[in-house]
């Protein structure tokens, strides 16, 4: 296993009205943030919070190209982003001890924080389509170029961990400084991950480690 200390590129926040940070998901243009009965929005170049929706918002936040996916205590709801209305509810997986959420390949991945698992949900129904399992408590989740990155947070230790989707292998980890949590985790599509800061109230921006081509 490849292992590194986290390089934390820009801190953002503490956001007005936001005690605490959940999921966090990037929709090509805004970082979408959980803060408990709200979701914000915000500009990653400067900051700036853009939108807040009232709307229960507990854990993981997911966006699939056109629509927002929430945690809300025991279900996932399908948002739409322009008028924060609830379109659809699935029940989920894990019936309230659910975390992080992501998704690809057409599909929801959710973390299960204590039972240190990640489940591939069928978006429409719910239903659980496979399981992996991994040996730290799972916070946020993230897909990227066929990587599977998740978070995790025990005791004062956080790290972000990319794992062997088939077989939960740990493949690399990127140590956090101590006492920095992560609750959210997502990519940008490039080269740095967006981390929820939990009770903090921030949002961090993590580089991605670079790959040889």
């Amino acid at each position: 296993m490849k292992r590194s200390a986290a390089e934390i590129i820009r801190e953002y926040g503490p956001f007005q009205g936001a005690d605490r940070v959940h999921g966090v998901t990037y929709d090509g243009q805004h970082v979408w943030f959980a803060t408990g009965d709200t979701l914000k929005a915000f500009d990653p170049a400067s900051g700036n919070t853009l939108r807040s929706m009232d709307v229960a918002a507990h854990a993981g936040t997911a966006f699939d190209g056109q629509h927002l996916y929430q945690i809300s205590e025991d279900r996932i709801q399908k948002i739409d982003p322009t008028t924060g209305r609830v379109l659809a509810t699935i029940p989920a997986p894990g019936g309230g001890g659910d975390s992080g959420l992501a998704w690809a390949e057409g599909a929801l991945w959710v973390g299960q924080y204590r039972d240190r698992k990640i489940h591939q949900v069928d978006p429409e129904t719910g239903a659980i389509l496979r399981t992996i399992q991994t040996n730290r408590f799972v916070t946020g989740v993230t897909w990227i170029e066929g990587e599977l990155w998740h978070g995790t947070w025990e005791g004062d230790e956080s790290e972000l961990r990319r794992i062997d989707p088939r077989t939960g292998e740990v493949l690399e980890q990127l140590d956090m400084p101590p006492g920095t949590i992560v609750s959210g985790l997502e990519s940008d599509g490039g080269e740095q991950f967006f981390c929820g800061g939990g009770s903090s109230g921030k949002v961090r921006a993590v580089r991605r480690p670079r790959r040889l081509k």
